[in-house]
């Protein structure tokens, strides 16, 4: 907040992030500063070598006076309050440009295939002024945070939004604590990735069918869904267990990031929870439609926010095609990738329109269905993103493979895709470096211990989990790039 209201630039980054991803990122950013908590002071002692651009190492929680480049955040506060006390109130009067660049995300890890996200004053502010018109929020509501503040979905929906209404928010301790958290601290709103709101559905199934109350809670839905059909809504009472073991107050659960099971989200509102999706990009800030409140089309990622356009480029017989945005929320361009901004925006009728990747169609009212992707993003459960050519770049270093394509791979029985890599050994080499007439599970095993290798600089969602050693050639365009949906649809048995 502090940044957003001063001169300085945020990049937000996931604590998650290996040294080497870290190292990258405040490099790749030209950060001067770096704020870090007692856990990362570690990984910051290792790459503080490599980053001689780097001002001000600043730890927080702590009254470290100036040592170096070092120093404690709590020093740089009184440091700020004795300034303006001295009578220099410049930070309080600036004013604030709504087309300045402000924050900076990248869209994931660090090397050259990641792109810098540029996000500028307004693009935050119309996230937040859109949700009005869908969402009522006030004072009384209180949001409950799950997911990482790095990401856009819950830095400006489940950060600035509430603080903008006055709302409180509650911060999750961690994943195995929603439960009890949810009890303690009995928010209004929670905001979730689909893998998370599942889980809340099994959970709580799971416990109806143990206190065999499957069939009455069954029955009760019906009833309840009469009788609200005739304005009388009495689900709140009916389900109290329910509420209970989420706090008490729950009113709505916003969904975002990834697809969902339309049977979920049916279930949240048949016991009488507001269930919203939501839906946009890094490059959108990332909302770019959303269900209102007062008409959630269980299964449309949303309506277009008052700020945005939606349309679909192309579409086929049945309507779909990809999906285009133009709104106030998208971002300036990519950070010093003129040539990628241009790849994904494209000006019609003196407007830019967002190529978002993805692939599905509007209804007549103007909702949105998403049918499928056209990028090659590979969209965990949980709402992660896993660049494929940001590790296939890294894999590009082993010597025994020629060639390589990383994909999602469908697993029977799973909805979760498998991170899979297929390789073209390159023999030469291989015959090289570990002797001829090798047989094949010697290959897999030499090429298998080099990717446990690259694995080990990667987050563990983007670990290579799958090896497949491929024979023939891969499918080409003719410039001489892998056709990666013909050969998905080949390991599918597509066609």
């Amino acid at each position: 907040m502090a940044m957003l209201c001063g001169t300085a630039i945020a990049v937000p980054v996931d604590k998650e992030l290996p040294a080497n991803e870290i190292e990258n990122v405040v490099k790749r950013a030209k950060a001067s500063a770096i704020i870090y908590s007692k856990k990362k002071e570690e990984v910051i002692k290792k790459i503080k070598d490599n980053l001689p651009e780097v001002e001000y190492f600043i730890e927080m929680n702590t009254d470290n006076t100036i040592d170096g480049k070092d120093v404690g955040i709590n020093y740089v506060i009184d440091e700020g309050k004795r300034i303006v006390e001295s009578g220099d109130t410049s930070y309080m009067e600036m004013s604030i440009d709504p087309e300045e660049f402000k924050v900076l995300i990248f869209t994931s890890g660090t090397t050259s295939a990641a792109k810098g996200v540029m996000i500028n004053n307004r693009n935050l502010a119309q996230n937040v002024n859109v949700v009005a018109a869908y969402v009522y929020l006030d004072n009384t509501d209180r949001f409950f945070s799950v997911l990482p503040l790095h990401h856009t979905y819950e830095s400006s929906i489940g950060f600035l939004l509430p603080m903008s209404v006055g709302a409180s928010i509650a911060v999750c301790e961690g994943l195995k604590h929603i439960v009890p958290n949810l009890k303690e601290t009995k928010p209004t709103t929670m905001l979730a990735v689909p893998l998370l709101v599942e889980n809340l559905y099994k959970k709580i199934n799971e416990n109806i069918v143990k206190s065999k109350k499957d069939k009455l809670v069954k029955s009760m839905i019906h009833i309840t869904n009469a009788l609200k059909g005739v304005n009388i809504d009495i689900k709140r009472k009916v389900f109290k267990e329910i509420y209970d073991n989420l706090g008490g107050n729950i009113r709505r659960i916003v969904s975002a990031a990834a697809p969902i099971d339309a049977k979920v989200g049916k279930w949240v509102q048949d016991i009488g929870i507001s269930f919203l999706q939501g839906y946009g990009l890094t490059e959108t800030a990332p909302i770019a439609a959303l269900t209102p409140e007062f008409d959630p089309r269980v299964g449309s990622a949303g309506k277009a926010v008052t700020c945005a356009e939606l349309k679909i480029d192309k579409p086929n017989e049945n309507g779909e095609g990809e999906v285009l945005i133009q709104s106030e929320t998208l971002m300036i361009g990519y950070y010093e990738d003129e040539k990628a901004t241009n790849e994904v925006i494209e000006i019609i009728d003196g407007k830019r329109w967002f190529h978002a990747g993805d692939i599905g169609y509007l209804n007549e009212d103007g909702f949105l269905y998403i049918t499928g992707r056209s990028k090659n993003v590979i969209v965990t459960q949980n709402g992660k993103n896993i660049y494929p050519e940001e590790i296939e770049l890294m894999l590009g270093n082993i010597e025994e493979i020629k060639e390589c394509m990383v994909y999602g791979k469908e697993q029977e029985g799973s909805k979760e895709l498998l991170i899979s890599v297929k390789v073209i050994p390159d023999n030469e080499k291989i015959e090289e470096k570990h002797g001829k007439e090798l047989k094949e599970e010697e290959i897999h095993k030499i090429i298998w211990e080099e990717i446990k290798k690259v694995n080990k600089k990667l987050t563990s969602y983007k670990a290579i989990k799958n090896l497949e050693i491929k024979k023939d050639e891969f499918e080409k365009t003719t410039t001489m790039k892998i056709k990666r949906f013909a050969e998905i649809a080949k390991d599918n048995n597509m066609y």
